[in-house]
């Protein structure tokens, strides 16, 4: 008899983690509330419910006699993972890192309460008003970030240039809009000494992280520069800040307890010189970074992932950017700067004789919005460079080598 893995989310970039599940031969069982997601059509059972609820997800388990979990690329469903493993008895990181992770409000007090480098923050209701949280934040250095808790893909984040009570009561406004559990941040903004966000993913096993994909976090500025574009493999960050940035990595890994999987990572090296952890998902990146990091690497994350949620955590992963290994390998993600009408995609000759892949999700005559979070995203190039040098230089281009048209 198949052994069976249930999925938390079938979206276009979860389907990977459930071809990977078939050709390794298991049954695979797929919840998802999105009545028209494509995983369906990929799993062998699909229930429409939603993966926030973990008591129904508890009990499609027991229905389907599951023997691992997973959520791959989703933050909103791995609490309902990790209850529905421990409650089974299956592999799991524990259910109390995994909400430390998945909650801002748990996780910065966390790392300033156990020693790691964090930015001075305060979490607040929701439903509280400007001037009052303009209070809460007294003492803080400006500009300030104010966000949700629980959200990813840069949703409802807004950067507080000055402390007046209008820009506070529009961030709160843009952050509820996005927050299920109803608690907002506000913290200092980092002061960045690289100048790229360093972000990619790495890979844990029996706790120790095995695979370092550190990446340059590509941003278009002409649209705020909050929302990554794009990820560049190698990073240029320097080798001596590489090494300070894996210790605090590492330190964090062992110090929540994480046994095994994938993660996504984002971290600032500030002007201090010193590597701030701003996330740590404990699943998959988004924009298909695992692919990326396998084109990179010729190691196979996805599949891996399977496997240690299957309880197979004997994966060979290793891989260390410092070593020298992977080629330079870059992902841009079309986005519209206005809303509209997709209209087309036009990539300049001197970016286009470098993709190799593309996969684009919008059609034309669809509504297109302009780009505000991961959700707007219209696809993803996949490019090659013949070094790291060509990669940045046009990279650093690429708002202008890559127009996304609309009417």
């Amino acid at each position: 008899m198949r052994r069976t893995l249930m999925l938390l989310g079938g979206a276009r970039h979860q389907v990977p983690a459930i071809e990977a599940a078939k050709r390794l031969g298991l049954r695979t069982v797929l919840c998802d509330y999105l009545p028209d997601n494509p995983g369906q059509h990929v799993a062998d059972v699909f229930y429409q419910e939603s993966t926030t609820d973990r008591e129904k997800m508890l009990e499609v388990a027991c229905r389907e006699h599951i023997d691992g979990i997973i959520s791959f690329g989703s933050d909103a469903a791995l609490p309902s993972a990790g209850y529905v493993a421990e409650s089974l008895g299956l592999p799991t990181n524990s259910l109390a890192s995994i909400n430390t992770l998945s909650n801002k409000y748990l996780f910065r007090p966390y790392l300033a309460e156990h020693g790691f480098n964090c930015p001075k923050s305060v979490s607040f209701s929701a439903e509280k008003d400007g001037g009052s949280v303009l209070a809460l934040c007294s003492g803080m250095r400006f500009p300030v970030i104010l966000k949700p808790t629980d959200s990813s893909g840069s949703k409802g984040v807004t950067v507080i240039a000055k402390p007046e009570v209008v820009a506070y009561d529009a961030a709160i406004a843009a952050a509820r809009e996005f927050s299920r559990n109803g608690i907002l941040l506000c913290e200092e903004y980092i002061e960045r000494g690289y100048p790229q966000v360093i972000g990619g993913d790495i890979f844990v096993t029996d706790g120790r992280v095995r695979f370092w994909g550190l990446m340059d976090a590509v941003r278009d500025e002409s649209i705020g520069g909050l929302v990554p574009v794009g990820e560049a493999f190698p990073s240029g960050l320097p080798t001596d800040q590489a090494v300070l940035l894996k210790r605090e990595v590492q330190g964090l890994v062992t110090s929540l307890g994480l046994r095994f999987g994938e993660m996504n990572l984002e971290v600032i090296m500030g002007r201090d010189g010193k590597p701030y952890i701003i996330e740590l998902g404990g699943r998959a990146g988004g924009n298909l970074i695992p692919q990326q990091l396998q084109d990179v690497s010729g190691i196979n994350l996805t599949e891996a992932s399977v496997r240690c949620a299957m309880g197979d955590e004997d994966v060979d992963v290793d891989f260390d950017p410092l070593s020298g290994e992977g080629a330079p390998i870059a992902t841009l993600v079309p986005h519209a700067r206005e809303s509209g009408l997709f209209a087309g995609l036009d990539v300049d000759p001197a970016l286009d004789r470098y993709v190799y892949r593309s996969e684009i999700f919008a059609k034309e005559g669809d509504h297109v919005e302009r780009l505000v979070n991961g959700s707007k995203s219209l696809g993803i190039l996949f490019l090659r460079f013949p070094d790291a040098s060509t990669m940045r230089r046009l990279l650093a281009k690429a708002p202008q080598l890559v127009n996304v048209r609309v009417r």
